[in-house]
C-alpha cells in the first residue's frame, strides 16, 4: 500500500533528522486538488510543538530526505506525487490478486457488531433498514480486512416488557396501539387465531405473536435486503436463564446499587453517566438496561469478544454512558464497546416530506421501499450518508433511470465495462502481459491513482467505521473510468496500446466489483 510506504519514509526521516523523537500520530490524506499531488501529509504541523521549530522548516528538513517527488505547501504540509512505475506496479497486484485485492490477513481479533434490533410488534421500518444496511456493510468490511466477525440481532421480547403487553393487549382485542396489517393478517390464520383465544394473559399473547413476527422479518431481511446474521440473542432468554436475576444480586453485592422510593438504583454518576438509574422499578420490574448487560456480558466474557460495535437509533441517545458505567463497574474495560448511533430518515417525494406515523399505520415498510426503488438504489442510498446525520431519502432519485441516479452510474460503469469485454472477445483481443507505459494519458493515470485507493478505503473504515465513504469513493471511480472511457478508444490499431488498455479496464472492473461487493450491490453485465 502506497500511503503506508508513505508514512515508513517519513518516520525513517524523522529518526534520521530528529534522532529519538516520539513521532506523533499524522495523517497522510488524498488532496481534493490533483495540482496538490496525489497524497499530503500534516506530519511538520504535528511536529512544531514537540519540537520548537516552525512547520515550513521542518516540512523542508524531511523533503531533503524523501525520494519521490514532494513538494512543501505553507503552512506546514508535504505534497507526494506517485511515479507512473509505482502506478504500474500497483495496477500489476489489482489484475493478480482479484477478489482479493485490498483484503485483509485473517486476525486473531474478533469482533461482534449489532445492528437492526427491530422490535418483534411489527414491520421492518425505513429506520430498521438505515441500521440494517450499516451494519451488514460495516460487517462486510471488517470480514474483508480480516477480522473474526460475529453479527447479531437483539431481539426485545421479554414478556414482562411494555411492547409485548401492548401487543398482546391488542392481540387479544383490548387495544390498538399495535393495530397493523402484518398483525391483522397474522391474526387471520387459523392455528394462531385459536392459539390466541384460549389465552387471557396479555404477556403470553404478546410473546407468541412476537415469535411470528420476529420469524417474518428475518425471513424478509434474509431474502429481500439481504441483510443477514450470524445470532438472534433473545431478552426473555436472560430472564428465563435466571441470568437477570444472578446480575442484579452480582451488583447489589458490590454494592453498587442501592435502594430508594421501594426501587434498585446504579450508582451510574460514580461511572461517569450524568445522573443515577433504576435498574429495578418499585414494581420490581428491571428496566430495559439490566438483559441488556447480561448480553453484553456474554458477548464480552463468555464469548470473550475484543470488541464490541453496537448500532443504535437515536432513541438510544445518552443510553451508552449508563451502558458503558455498569459494565464498567463490573470489571469491563469501556473501550472494548463501540456505540453509533443511528440518525433519522425522512422520505422525501416530489420535493416534499412523505409524513410517517406508526401509531396510524401510516409508516413505510422495508419491504414497501424495496419494490419502490429497487434494492440497489435502497443500500446505495442508506449507506452515503453519515450514520449520525439526518438523512432525507429521495425517492424520485433513487427510482431515475440515468446518470443522475448515483447507483445507476455506478452500475453503468461496470455495464461499460462487460461490452467492452464482449467487443474485445469478438475481435480477439486477449489479456496479455503488456507494457505498462503507454498509459501515460492524464484520465489514465488519474484512474489508476483512484484504483489503488481501495484498499486504503478498506483500511479506514475498519478502523473509524465510516461506511458512507464506500458508495462515495465507488461513485468517484465510476466517475474516473467514464472520463477516461469517454476521451479515450479502448481498442485501437495499436494492439500494444489495446493490450495495456484492456489491462486497465480489467483492472477496474476488479475493484468495481469488489467495492459493490461489500456494499452488498449488484454488478450488472449490462444495462
Amino acid at each position: 500500500m502506497i500511503r503506508s510506504e508513505i508514512k515508513a519514509a517519513l518516520r525513517d526521516a524523522i529518526r534520521k533528522i530528529f534522532g529519538k523523537v516520539e513521532a506523533p500520530e499524522f495523517s497522510i490524506e488524498v488532496p481534493e486538488n490533483p495540482e496538490h499531488g496525489d497524497y499530503a501529509t500534516n506530519v511538520a504541523l504535528v511536529l512544531a510543538k514537540q519540537l520548537k521549530k516552525p512547520p515550513m522548516e521542518i516540512a523542508h528538513s524531511l523533503a531533503a530526505q524523501l525520494t519521490t517527488k514532494v513538494e512543501v505547501a505553507p503552512p506546514g504540509f508535504i505534497n507526494f506525487w506517485v511515479s507512473p512505475a509505482t502506478l504500474y506496479k500497483e495496477l500489476v497486484t489489482v489484475l493478480k490478486k482479484n477478489d482479493k485485492y485490498g483484503k485483509g490477513e485473517r486476525k486473531a481479533t474478533k469482533i461482534s457488531v449489532e445492528y437492526l434490533d427491530a422490535n418483534p410488534t411489527g414491520p421492518v421500518h425505513i429506520g430498521h433498514g438505515r441500521s440494517g444496511f450499516l451494519g451488514d456493510v460495516l460487517s462486510n468490511v471488517l470480514s474483508f480486512f480480516g477480522y473474526r466477525v460475529t453479527r447479531e440481532f437483539y431481539v426485545n421480547n421479554a414478556k414482562i416488557s411494555g411492547q409485548i403487553k401492548s401487543l398482546g393487549k391488542t392481540a387479544l382485542g383490548k387495544g390498538s396501539e399495535y393495530r397493523h396489517a402484518q398483525l391483522l393478517r397474522i391474526l387471520k390464520t387459523q392455528r394462531v387465531h385459536t392459539k390466541i383465544k384460549k389465552l387471557k394473559n396479555e404477556s403470553e399473547a404478546g410473546f407468541i405473536i412476537a415469535r411470528i413476527i420476529q420469524k417474518e422479518n428475518e425471513e424478509l431481511l434474509k431474502e429481500k435486503a439481504r441483510i443477514s446474521f450470524d445470532l438472534f440473542f433473545e431478552e426473555e432468554a436472560v430472564y428465563k436463564s435466571g441470568d437477570a436475576e444472578r446480575l442484579l444480586g452480582r451488583l447489589k453485592k458490590q454494592g453498587i446499587l442501592y435502594e430508594k422510593d421501594g426501587a434498585w438504583w446504579f450508582q451510574a454518576k460514580k461511572f461517569g453517566d450524568a445522573e443515577d438509574r433504576v435498574f429495578v422499578r418499585s414494581t420490581g420490574e428491571p428496566t430495559y438496561i439490566v438483559p441488556d448487560i447480561v448480553y453484553h456480558l456474554d458477548k464480552l466474557v463468555n464469548r470473550k469478544n475484543d470488541l464490541v460495535i453496537n448500532i443504535f437509533g437515536a432513541d438510544h441517545y445518552g443510553y451508552g454512558p449508563r451502558l458503558l458505567g455498569a459494565l464498567k463497574a463490573l470489571g469491563i474495560e469501556p473501550a472494548r464497546v463501540r456505540i453509533l448511533i443511528m440518525q433519522t430518515v425522512r422520505l422525501i417525494k416530489g420535493g416534499k416530506e412523505f409524513k410517517m406515523s406508526k401509531r396510524r399505520g401510516l409508516f413505510v415498510t422495508l419491504e414497501e421501499l424495496i419494490k419502490e426503488v429497487g434494492l440497489d438504489a435502497a443500500r446505495y442510498f442508506f449507506l452515503e450518508k453519515s450514520p449520525d446525520t439526518h438523512m432525507d431519502f429521495d425517492l424520485d432519485l433513487a427510482k431515475e433511470r440515468s446518470v443522475k441516479n448515483p447507483v445507476y452510474y455506478i452500475q453503468y460503469a461496470h455495464a461499460r465495462i462487460s461490452s467492452i469485454f464482449k467487443n474485445a472477445r469478438n475481435s480477439n483481443y486477449k489479456l496479455q502481459i503488456t507494457n505498462y507505459k503507454l498509459l501515460k494519458e492524464r484520465e489514465e493515470l488519474r484512474l489508476i491513482k483512484k484504483l489503488i485507493q481501495f484498499t486504503e478505503i478498506v483500511e479506514d473504515t475498519a478502523r473509524d467505521y465510516q461506511v458512507h465513504r464506500l458508495p462515495r469513493y465507488a461513485y468517484e471511480l465510476a466517475r474516473a473510468f467514464h472520463n477516461f472511457y469517454e476521451k479515450h478508444r479502448v481498442i485501437t490499431e495499436d494492439k500494444n496500446l489495446t493490450a495495456a488498455r484492456l489491462n486497465l479496464v480489467s483492472a477496474t472492473q476488479v475493484v468495481l466489483k469488489n467495492i459493490l461487493s461489500l456494499m452488498g450491490i449488484g454488478a450488472p453485465e449490462k444495462m
